[in-house]
């Protein structure tokens, strides 16, 4: 089971407490939490306490007693607007980076890769970052790759998505799924140790049909548990 408790504050008996920041102007936050949600059912018989929280509170949750942080949105806060503000500072960026060198685990999901760019040291943490989707939703295969974090009973998946381009520094990550379409291919997951902590960089989805894919959400509960681990 899951509760919806403080993560930030000690809770007796919670296996695991996670933080996550969800949903930004192009990604429906209650799309990501049904996703989420649906992935943490899958841990039975372990108690998690998840807190939902804004960006802009992230720092202050940045602690030991949290296991997991998954941020999936992107750091734009008015991308359509002529003065485009974005939430993560350069302090922020070190807080993050610190927490998990330190011992904790970072899930950047889909969007959470996304417009840090001007934020090199969360960006060498990510080992990579978004670069670019075409405009149109196109049928997206998913290919996994021999890995030691998460397997399925089948190479592949698809549905429409939006296809992810991303720069990904290869030689610094394990690559363990790659993305293709008729747009190009490109890698959609990876994960490495980072200090005493771990990352894991997961593309997949945008659309809800994505969201609720169930491999999609196996390899999301197996690419947690990975983070997790100590």
């Amino acid at each position: 089971m899951f509760l919806f408790v403080d993560a930030y504050n000690k809770c007796g008996g919670v296996d695991m407490r996670i933080v996550a920041v969800l949903g930004d102007f192009y990604h429906e936050q209650d799309a990501l939490k049904k996703s989420l949600e649906s992935v943490l059912e899958k841990f039975e018989g372990r108690e998690i306490a998840l807190d939902y929280v804004d960006r802009d509170a992230l720092a202050d949750y940045l602690t030991a007693e949290v296991d997991l942080v998954i941020l999936g949105a992107e750091n734009r806060l008015n991308p359509e607007d002529d003065h485009v503000k974005t939430w993560m500072t350069e302090e922020v960026s070190e807080r993050i980076a610190d927490y998990v060198s330190g011992g904790g685990a970072w899930l950047a999901w889909h969007a959470g890769m996304a417009s840090y760019d001007d934020q090199p040291v969360y960006i060498d943490m990510l080992k990579g970052s978004f670069a670019y989707h075409p405009d149109d939703h196109q049928e997206v295969t998913y290919t996994l790759s021999a890995n030691e974090v998460a397997t399925l009973d089948k190479e592949q998946f698809s549905f429409l998505d939006e296809h992810y381009f991303v720069h990904c520094q290869t030689d610094e990550t394990e690559v363990f799924m790659r993305s293709t379409s008729v747009d190009g291919e490109a890698e959609a997951g990876w994960y490495h140790q980072f200090g005493k902590g771990r990352v894991l960089c997961f593309v997949p989805a945008h659309n809800e049909e994505g969201l609720n894919d169930e491999s999609v959400l196996s390899l999301l509960e197996q690419a947690i548990e990975w983070l997790v681990q100590r």
